[in-house]
Parts: structure tokens; sequence; C-alpha cells
């Protein structure tokens, strides 16, 4: 029998009754790259599993599976028929529209919620709850089991975490916040922050770039540990964990720093009547971790399997957690990690509920913080905020009708790296603004008015770029030099803590770098380790001054397209040579992680730079040497030290002059270039370009290429389904 063909409109409705029809379309998806292969054989399993099942339960088990590759928990029936297209992948990377299959608007325009919801009725695949159906419908959202039973373990340990206060007495607490914040005629968040995250078990810190996240968390656990010192018990076991290996570098970084500079004397008197510490300062300072891991080394990931070592049957030895980066988790190992924890052990999640959500299914930090701007504290807790504090909270979020969750909640509001006078922090703000419906609407048209205004007003810290073509050679200047001719006095006259500050630079600077601070090898070929290492070290910093972010993987304005470009760049300016592209390996050459390689030490995001060891001009023969290349690693655990791996045992790495935003994430670059591609594309979000322009710490060029995609990019919100985000 020759399969029914799909190639009109008016025949799309028919793939709702005919199973061979809607097989037929499925597999046009999926040639086209708007349905992954993976969904339409989940499908095509439920159906020789089940040979009664009806058609329209097997296009919504199709899209509930294709709805976890594009970072949904399940398929919302009823968002689905109001706008059916955005059910696919419409369209992917470098797709055009030219003849194309029928769309889901085409199928389902008919169809109404209760018949879908009808066709749902199956006892063999689709539950209303706990079961072993492979599909359960809550409500009109639709999930995969797994993924239904993650969100309602996450909702489960979450609320029973709300249901408990663990503060200890508002004496001691507010006694120990006077000795760590300085006194303000302004109310203090982080000390606002530090109380309610004292106060409960499970407590979420979250606020922009430079409000003081990792700050607020050190003094929260000297607070802790101060008052489990002071009623006479054991140092509290804390562990602190990040999403990735280049995350918990970070953390581990700015953690210790911070731990070795806290003052800590103002909290001696807490433990004076529990004496055989005898006020030891510095017995508080080392009971303060500053050693970071990643959630999987932390759970113990076991090969071949989703599985981890630590349970709800085995859970992890501690009191405390504290997991940074928290919007780059998943829904899946936030739920791991909720069953891994004991009931009396502390939670507290940091992160910026307005970057990106995680790459794999959910956005659990956002969906947690969906209320956290307007506060809603009730009176009781604002009034124990007070006393503990001696701080008032604004009137603006006291909220009567308050929930659990708000309660636990806390968002920091003031940025100390971005000031009045920083066009990356104005930028970011305007991004960021909440409201926008539409380019129609009002506070649409305010928010592109203000960006405008933020791009116009010459700020000295932004440059703003339009490219006119494909060609146009001013990218080439950009990542060659920095161009900093583009930002206000070409860089210069800006201070830093009463220092200058050094104008943009580009990708020359590490290279040059690597050649000027390269050790000479003695006649004998030896080069110290020492040497080698501080070599290696200048070179990583000098690479971290400038990186090119970008929003796609494929075509022209890609990192794949891109990587090329800038490849040329620097070959035809000398800086590198790799024989016209032929050569994978030459100095100079930086490469990103893509899998974590736990014989390496590597994580998934770290960034090495290859590099051609000193030796001597020739060999004792007198015959020339080629290079003997090896990749610097910084070693990712806060220390200053390097790891030297050869190029042959790196088997999941690509070159990064260009870098997507979603990679981006957890890292910060002195200049930073965001660039835009030319055309629309789903990936282009309000919450991409924040992220993007959040990684410039000093320097921000934003590039738009064609006729710009800024303004309708930052209209466009992710917007994840799930249960969680209307809990």
């Amino acid at each position: 029998m020759t399969p029914p063909t799909l190639s009109a409109v008016n025949d799309a409705p028919r793939a709702l009754q005919d199973r061979e029809a809607l097989f037929t379309l499925l597999e046009r998806w999926v040639a086209r790259g708007w349905l992954r292969a993976l969904d339409r054989a989940f499908a095509a399993f439920l159906a020789s599993e089940v040979p009664d099942a009806p058609t329209p339960l097997l296009l919504a088990a199709a899209l509930a599976s294709h709805q976890l590759g594009r970072g949904h928990v399940c398929l919302d029936l009823s968002l689905t028929l109001a706008e059916p297209d955005l059910a696919l992948s419409l369209p992917p990377e470098g797709d055009s529209l030219d003849e194309p299959p029928p769309l889901p608007s085409d199928l389902l325009g008919d169809l109404t919620l209760a018949d879908w919801q009808q066709a749902l009725i199956h006892p063999l695949l689709v539950g209303g709850g706990p079961g072993n159906t492979p599909l359960v419908l809550d409500g009109t959202r639709l999930y995969l089991r797994r993924y239904w039973h993650h969100e309602r373990s996450i909702q489960r340990h979450v609320g029973d975490r709300l249901g408990v206060e663990a503060a200890p007495a508002t004496a001691d607490i507010a006694q120990a916040l006077g000795a760590l914040f300085p006194d303000t005629e302004t109310l203090d968040w982080q000390r606002t922050a530090c109380a309610l995250a004292a106060r409960s078990p499970f407590a979420v810190i979250t606020g922009g770039p430079g409000t003081g996240k990792t700050t607020t968390v050190v003094k929260l656990l000297a607070l802790l540990q101060t008052l489990a010192l002071s009623r006479g018990k054991r140092s509290l076991r804390i562990r602190l964990a990040a999403p990735t290996g280049k995350a918990a570098a970070r953390l581990n970084e700015s953690i210790a720093g911070q731990v070795s500079s806290l003052q800590l004397d103002g909290l001696a008197t807490l433990w004076e009547r529990c004496s055989p510490r005898d006020n030891d300062v510095e017995a508080l300072r080392q009971a303060i971790p500053t050693d970071v891991t990643t959630l999987h080394r932390l759970l113990g990931s076991r090969p071949d399997t989703r599985h981890f070592r630590h349970n709800a049957r085995y859970p992890l030895p501690l009191d405390v957690l504290v997991v940074d980066e928290a919007s780059m988790v998943d829904v899946e190992m936030m739920a791991a990690l909720l069953d891994a924890l004991p009931p009396r052990a502390r939670l507290v999640l940091l992160g910026d509920k307005d970057q990106l959500a995680s790459v794999e299914a959910g956005s659990v930090l956002g969906d947690l913080c969906a209320r956290a701007e307007g506060g809603h504290y009730t009176p009781s807790t604002a009034g124990w905020l007070g006393d503990a504090t001696g701080q008032a909270l604004p009137p603006e979020v006291i909220d009567p009708d308050g929930t659990p969750l708000d309660q636990a909640i806390a968002m920091l509001r003031v940025s100390h790296r971005f000031h009045a006078d920083s066009g990356i922090g104005r930028l970011a703000g305007a991004v960021n603004r909440e409201g926008q419906a539409s380019s129609r609407d009002a506070t649409g048209k305010e928010k592109r008015r203000e960006i405008q205004q933020v791009l116009d007003a010459g700020y000295a810290d932004l440059a703003h770029m339009k490219l006119d073509s494909d060609g146009d050679s001013r990218l080439e200047r950009l990542v060659v030099s920095g161009q900093p001719e583009g930002f206000p006095n070409g860089g210069e006259g800006r201070m830093l803590r009463g220092q200058p500050l050094t104008p943009p630079v580009g990708y020359h600077h590490y290279l040059e770098t690597m050649r000027e601070r390269r050790p000479m090898a003695e006649p004998e070929g030896d080069v110290s380790r020492e040497a080698l290492d501080d070599w290696a070290r200048a070179v990583l910093i000098a690479h971290g001054q400038f990186q090119l972010l970008c929003a796609l993987r494929r075509g022209p304005w890609g990192v794949e397209g891109l990587n090329e470009r800038i490849r040329a760049a620097l070959e035809k300016e000398g800086w590198i040579d790799t024989g016209d592209g032929r050569r994978l390996w030459y100095p100079g050459r930086p490469v990103l992680v893509t899998s974590n390689d736990y014989g390496l030490g590597l994580m998934n995001g770290d960034i090495g730079i290859t590099l051609a060891l000193p030796q001597p001009a020739a060999s004792t023969d007198g015959a020339a040497r080629g290079p003997t290349l090896r990749v610097a690693f910084p070693a990712g655990d806060g220390s200053e030290q390097i790891k030297w791996v050869l190029p042959s045992r790196l088997q999941a790495v690509e070159t990064v002059y260009a870098m997507t935003v979603h990679k981006s994430q957890g890292s910060e670059f002195t200049h930073t270039a965001l660039l835009l591609p030319d055309a629309p594309n789903p990936i282009l979000t309000r919450e991409l370009v924040y992220t993007g322009i959040t990684r410039a710490r000093h320097w921000l060029t934003l590039v738009e290429t064609g006729r710009g995609q800024l303004l309708d990019a930052v209209e466009r919100r992710v917007m994840r389904v799930s249960g969680l985000g209307s809990w």
C-alpha cells in the first residue's frame, strides 16, 4: 500500500483521523528538522504497543516528547491550540520556509481542547497521577511520566522545607548580622537576604551581576557556623556546588577571596559562653569551606546511568548545601539533588533569575523566583525581619497574601559592579524591563525607546557596531584589535578603584602575551615547571580579556562560521599559523571542553590555550625540531595551578574564538563582543541578550548585522512550560 501524502494544506486534518497520514506528516517534520527523530519514534512505539491508541493521542505524545528538547517540561494543550506552530522548532537555524509541509496550525485548527482531552483518556497510555502509564495528564498539561515525577518531587521536597522554621533566637541573629554588616541609612538587601536564608531550611538568593550574591552567602555561612558554635554544637558540614566545572572554579576563586577577607572579630562574643574554643576567630574562618565541586561529582555520577550514588536511601553527608548558578540547573538534576538531601539539611540556591535557563528541560530557578521582584512578604515576615536586621521593609514588598515560598526568596537589588554611569548596567536594565507584550504595546515602545537612548548616549563602557554586510571587515578589526576607537576617547581615561583601566583589547592581546612571555629554553632543553606555569597563567589571563559571543551555532553568524572567519583573520595578520586551516592543532588555538572528562579533571565549559613548549633550536645532531604542543588549562580549583594536556588526549573540544551565549554562562570577560544575527530566530530572546550583555565586566561591544534584531529579540521571552511556574 502506498502511504498517503500530505502535499496540500487541505489534506492536513486527515492526519488526525488516519494513523498512516499522521506518521507521514511526522516524518516530513523530522526531515525538515522541525521535529526530532526521537519524538516520532516515541509516538511510533506507543502505536505499536497499543494498536487502538487514538491518533490525536499519538500526535500529543510526539509533541510532548519534542517539548523536552526545547526546554519545556510538558506540553500544554491549551497553549498549543492557541498557538499551534510554537509546538515545533520552527524554523531551525539556517532553514527556509520554501515548500513547507503542513504546519500544526493546519492540523489542529478545528480541534477543541475538550475533544483533545477526551482523546487522551486511555488507561494504558495516559494516567492522571501515580501509576505506570508512559504519559500523565495534569489539567491541560501532558507530561512524560518521568518529568511529571521530577516536578512533583521538587514541589514535595521544597514544600516540606517551607513548612519548617529553622531560625534560632532572633536576638542572636540580630547580633551576628550587626557584626557582619555595617549599619547603613538605606535598606541593605544583602543583610535582609542573609536573615531570610537563616530563617528557613530552604532559601533562594537571586540578583543580577554584581549585586553581591557570593558576599551574602559567605556572611550567611559565617552566621550559621557562629550560631551552631554558640550553642556548643559541632561545626556544620557545609558543601558548595555549581552545575558546571567552570562555574565551580569561578565560585571557588570568588568565595576563597571573600572568606580570607571576612571580618569575624565581632562574632566572637556569641560563643564566649561555650568557651573551649576561646574565641578562636580563625577556627570559625576554617569552618567556612572554600572548595567547590560540580553537582555531578557531589551526587556521585555512575557510568552509563542517569542515577547517582547519593539518593534518598544514601543521602549526602552534609548539613548545609549552597548551589551557585542555579539558573543552569534543570528539573531532573534539581529533583535528584533534593532527593539526596538529608531531611534536616539546609539548601541555599544562588543565581540570576533573569539569565538563560538550563539547556535541558525546565527553568526551576525562574519558576521559583517568578514573584521575587514584588517581594510579597507577609506582615509577620516583615516584622521578624525588622527585629532581626534593624531595617524596615518598604511597603511595596509587603503582601498579606504572600505565599510560604515568597517568604524564602530574597532578591538583591543594588549592583556594585554597574554604577549609574555604566552603559552596560543601563543596557542590561533596559533589556530586562518587565511588562512588554508586543511592539505595539505602549510598554514595548517605551522599552525600545529606552534601549535606543542607552545605545546613543555615548557611555564610556559601551560601543554599538552595525555591520553593513557579511563581508564587513570591521568584524575582523574588532576581534583582532578590540577596536578601542569604537568607544568614547578610544577607551582611555576610565578609572577602576583609583587606577587607570586598560582600554579594550581583542584576541591579539593574548597572542602577543603568548609570544612575549614565552620562556627561553636552556641549551640542554630544560625549562622549569614554574616558568612554564607562569607563562601559561599569563596567556590564560590575557585570553579572558576578550570574548566574542553569538546566539547560533550554524550559519555565517554562528559559532561554526565565525570561528573559521576569525582564524583566517588572525592568520592573515600573522598572529597564528595554521597552514591555511590545514592544521587542527597550532600554537594559540583556544579550545572549549564540551563534555566532562573526569580522567583529565576537565569539565564541560573549561577553556584552554594550545602552547608550543620552549626547546633548543636544534637537537644534538643539528636537526631542527618541530614544536611540542600542550594545551594549558587552569586547574579549576581556585588555585593558580596549571594543567598541561596532550592535544591527542582531548576528545571533546572545539575551537572557541566564538562562543555561544549559552556556553558563556558562569563566565565573565573584561571585553565582551555580543553579535546578533541578521534574521529572526526563536533562540533570540530577552534572556539571551541579557545574559550576553552581563558577561561583560568592563567593556561591551554590541554588534548587529543586517537590519538588526536587538529590539525584536528583547520582546521575545523564554516561556518554558511547566507546572512549577503555576505553583
